[in-house]
């Protein structure tokens, strides 16, 4: 099955039928599938053709769901820009995967332009707005655009997503998705994590270019419901989900935890809510039991990857009454295929820690244009390695101990520790600088910067984060940074990053856990 039949399926049988609400306005089965049509070929007309890759610089919005399907029937990879990146960022991932047409909505013109101008050639195409350097509005536009669809001939290995991580590799690298292995993602969602019918409501506050993003086509294949948010604040969320009936919810521990230390969570009217489904970064048990306590046993959590989304193991509602299995990330998906292996790729003995190695239908075709990489990260045998190390208990749950990077989650976004330090080591008043993750209640782990300063210098904190905000997404400016006289090395020169990290999570869940 390919993910463009799976948009031609739901729209068949579910045209009348609403799919898509945002404010106050909705959008039928029938609307979002001519929207997507009609905008295909305005795409078409301003230069697109098959096979050619169009970035997305967009904020969630009533007509999110139909650019993403006008990509499929227009037979063009979507790559969509992460808003709070900067501009030397997106430029370069637009420029890595040949990208010519940009399409932003009206709120990010400002960085179009910008884009425009740092990439000769760039077109862009504005929605609610004209484009930043010129282009059409494509929501007037299509009003005028033919609405059938292109029914354009597409194979399995045709790339529907370039999707941008650094989670493995500490520089940003374009995650190759296709047509069928996408469609699979769509299977795994279902097979795992819920099961929506035509009364089902899946309501998405966080950016839909991501792990949300990846629950439309479940719900869009049943019958259900896309209620879409801005984005997201604790109370307009709760206020949400009544107001639209909301059956499920996904969101990273972050906005668990923010629900709950702000109120919104005790004062939500939870009565249709069936299913809280959450993952992307490391629960903190006492986040978890207070939700439970709140919202009873409604919880499910996943673990995946950009790599192979979006559940390689689930740990189900059930689960979560045993206490034992709260700090487990879950037991394998059962489309999925998972080994705890050494460095060699040898499984290692049952209850010893191991890399997570994932084969499943909706992992990755690659890294484009990656080659070394590729070589190191897809294994033979249709293997993918995760560089996340875990160890199975005797029921064949997995407990996540340690990544093999220095990677950070932080708010459920990924920093590689040595983008941080690059930056940072460019500030004249820097000799050294180790970039480590510490708790944090709202985030789970901040950005922690420990920096020796230059000789006769002297670090200014707030200097040194308006240096990074200037180069970097806010997510990845430190939240602190500390003056230290030296960083530990190893007997080899290695800075030992462990020693630096490890005492800020002493006494932690995770330090018990480790």
């Amino acid at each position: 099955m390919l993910t463009v039949d799976l948009v031609r399926r739901g729209a068949a049988r579910f045209g009348p039928r609403t799919a898509v609400l945002h404010g106050g306005e909705s959008l039928t089965y029938a609307q979002v599938d001519r929207a997507a049509n009609a905008m295909a070929h305005v795409l078409f007309a301003h230069g697109v053709s098959p096979g050619d890759r169009v970035g997305l610089l967009l904020g969630n919005g009533l007509w999110s769901i139909p650019v993403d399907f006008a990509c499929l029937k227009a037979g063009v990879a979507r790559v969509p820009l992460n808003a709070r990146l900067a501009a030397a960022e997106q430029a370069r991932m637009l420029r890595e995967t040949g990208v010519r047409v940009l399409v932003h909505d009206a709120a990010l013109g400002e960085r179009a332009a910008e884009l425009a101008g740092l990439l000769d050639g760039l077109r862009t195409i504005g929605l609610g707005a004209e484009g930043a350097a010129g282009g059409p509005d494509l929501l007037a536009a299509m009003r005028d655009a033919r609405t059938d669809d292109p029914m354009l001939p597409a194979e399995p290995d045709d790339p529907v997503l370039f999707l941008y991580t650094s989670g493995t590799t500490g520089r940003l690298k374009a995650v190759e998705h296709t047509q069928a292995n996408y469609a699979a993602i769509t299977a795994n969602i279902l097979a795992n994590l819920v099961s929506p019918g035509r009364d089902s409501v899946m309501l998405h506050a966080a950016s839909l270019i991501h792990a949300s993003g990846t629950f439309v086509l479940p719900y869009w294949l049943r019958g259900g419901a896309a209620a879409v948010l801005g984005g997201f604040d604790p109370d307009e969320y709760a206020d949400a989900i009544p107001r639209h009936g909301v059956t499920e919810i996904n969101l990273v521990p972050t906005m668990i935890g923010m629900l709950l230390s702000s109120g919104a969570a005790g004062r939500a009217d939870v009565s249709t809510l069936r299913t809280v489904v959450y993952g992307a970064s490391p629960m903190p048990r006492p986040v978890i039991t207070e939700a439970m306590e709140l919202w009873g046993p409604r919880f499910v959590q996943y673990f995946g990857q950009t790599e192979a989304p979006l559940c390689m193991t689930v740990l189900d509602a059930e689960d979560h009454r045993d206490p034992s299995l709260l700090g487990s990330c879950g037991h394998p998906a059962v489309d999925a295929e998972l080994l705890l292996t050494d460095d060699d790729g040898i499984p290692v003995a049952p209850g010893e820690i191991g890399e997570i190695r994932v084969r499943a239908p909706f992992g990755m075709k690659g890294y484009h244009d990656a080659p070394e990489l590729n070589a190191e990260m897809l294994a033979p045998g249709g293997w993918i390695r995760t560089r996340d190390m875990a160890r199975a208990d005797e029921r064949g749950y997995l407990h996540l101990v340690d990544r093999r990077s220095d990677m950070i989650i932080t708010g459920g976004y990924n920093v590689y520790p040595k983008e941080v330090e690059d930056v940072l080591l460019e500030h004249p008043s820097v000799a050294q600088c180790v970039v480590v993750g510490a708790p944090d209640p709202t985030w789970v782990e901040a950005v922690t910067a420990f920096v020796v300063p230059a000789p006769g210098a002297r670090v200014d904190e707030a200097e040194l984060r308006a240096a990074a905000r200037a180069r970097l997404a806010g997510y990845k400016v430190p939240k602190s940074v500390r003056v230290v006289d030296s960083v530990p090395l190893s007997p080899v020169g290695k800075v030992l990053r462990r020693a630096l990290r490890d005492p800020l999570w002493a006494g932690t869940e995770r330090e018990a856990r480790a």
